[in-house]
């Protein structure tokens, strides 16, 4: 079966068409800037990138465009589009509703808008998506897979606040965690690399991207992540703080003279490695500076290391042991002067470091000598095979 995933943005969408048997990928690319001006990136498997510029106005129009480039007479990865067989999308928020993967019904949509107030920049623009695929494709399966339901497995103790209960009662305020789709992954094919025992195993994932976050897997499950109620929360990213002490919010709010919204644009978009460094989001441009001297950027990554290390710390403390920590996405994957660092915490558990392996990019390695007593990979990630995997086992 070819299955269409589709992640869809506010005003961008993701897009891979895979062949679910040999899990190999068709054709992928992306949509920008729809709503402004529209441009379409198109790539079959084996060809170079075709960029369209073109009006989209909506997402009807981008996905449109998508479904137009992969039967195309000339570059197109299928003859028809009758030769699609489902349709994919990942959804950020389920809250307390989904905890696996769902076919999108009616009924199932509007519950999925109800937890828009949740995730109000991703939830709508997903929906967007959802409905311009059904209304272009009718007939054809469509599946929810989401960024939470992977952490829905947490007990109340992982998951509950110290706010007044009536909050949880009343609003669902507790930890809910995203990158689900991607620690389920990536715990699954550790266990599986490894050859260690599904039903009897302690791992931890470290997705490290511009967006981090960290889960603790036990057995199979996951029972802690470092996410919240919001992704704002846990460790220092791009551009998010991660955990601060919740009175810097008043205290920066007077001296700046900014409103609530104000406060979280800074939280959101101004701190993090970016704004400790004053350089960049991007790791690459933090690794020139830290090598050039930069102080700031050595501080941001000294920080944003530490920061890892401890949450580690914490969830082998959680499930009492750690068999395997498995390093992710784009900084875990590939930057590996950042994996020293917080490996450099982690000797208290038998970890040493193999520092040739450690120099692997982007590739599944083991990169903890053979003598460590708890193994470390590096386990590239991959959200949108495990989001055709879902949906081809729902349809």
């Amino acid at each position: 079966m070819n299955v269409l995933v589709i992640n869809c943005g506010s005003s961008s969408l993701k897009y891979q068409l895979i062949e679910s048997a040999s899990e190999a990928v068709l054709a992928k690319g992306l949509c920008e800037r729809i709503g402004i001006d529209g441009r379409l990136v198109y790539q079959k498997a084996g060809l170079d990138k075709e960029i369209t510029e073109a009006a989209m106005p909506t997402h009807k129009e981008a996905i449109q465009m998508v479904l137009d480039a992969l039967h195309n007479p000339e570059s197109g990865a299928v003859a028809k589009l009758s030769e699609i067989g489902a349709v994919g999308h990942r959804v950020v928020h389920g809250g307390e509703k989904f905890s696996s993967s769902v076919v999108l019904t009616e009924e199932v949509l509007k519950e999925i808008e109800a937890c828009n107030d949740l995730a109000p920049l991703h939830n709508p623009a997903n929906l967007i998506g959802i409905r311009a695929c059904k209304e272009l494709m009718p007939g054809v399966p469509m599946v929810g897979v989401f960024d939470t339901a992977f952490h829905q497995t947490m007990p109340k103790k992982a998951y509950l606040y110290g706010l007044p209960y009536e909050y949880y009662e009343k609003y669902k305020v507790r930890r809910y965690g995203f990158h689900g789709t991607s620690h389920s992954f990536v715990s699954k094919r550790l266990i599986q690399f490894l050859n260690l025992d599904a039903a009897d195993s302690k791992v931890i994932v470290a997705h490290l991207g511009n967006g981090a976050s960290i889960s603790a897997v036990l057995n199979g499950e996951c029972v802690d992540t470092s996410m919240g109620l919001t992704p704002l929360e846990g460790l220092v990213m791009g551009t998010r703080s991660g955990d601060i002490d919740p009175a810097i919010m008043e205290f920066i709010a007077k001296k700046e003279n900014l409103d609530i919204t104000g406060i979280m644009n800074v939280l959101n978009k101004k701190s993090g490695v970016e704004g400790l460094s004053g350089v960049s989001s991007d790791f690459r441009d933090l690794e020139k500076a830290y090598n050039e001297g930069n102080e700031r950027a050595i501080a941001a990554c000294e920080v944003f290391a530490y920061r890892v290390a401890k949450y580690i710390g914490s969830y082998v403390a959680a499930m009492n042991g750690v068999d395997a920590i498995a390093f992710t996405a784009g900084i875990g994957e590939n930057t590996s002067f950042i994996r020293e660092k917080i490996l450099a915490y982690l000797g208290y558990l038998g970890i040493t470091m193999d520092a040739e392996a450690n120099k692997v990019r982007g590739e599944e390695k083991v990169i903890s000598t053979p003598d460590s007593k708890v193994k470390v990979c590096v386990i590239p990630t991959n959200e949108e095979l495990a989001i055709c995997r879902e949906t081809v086992a729902l349809v």
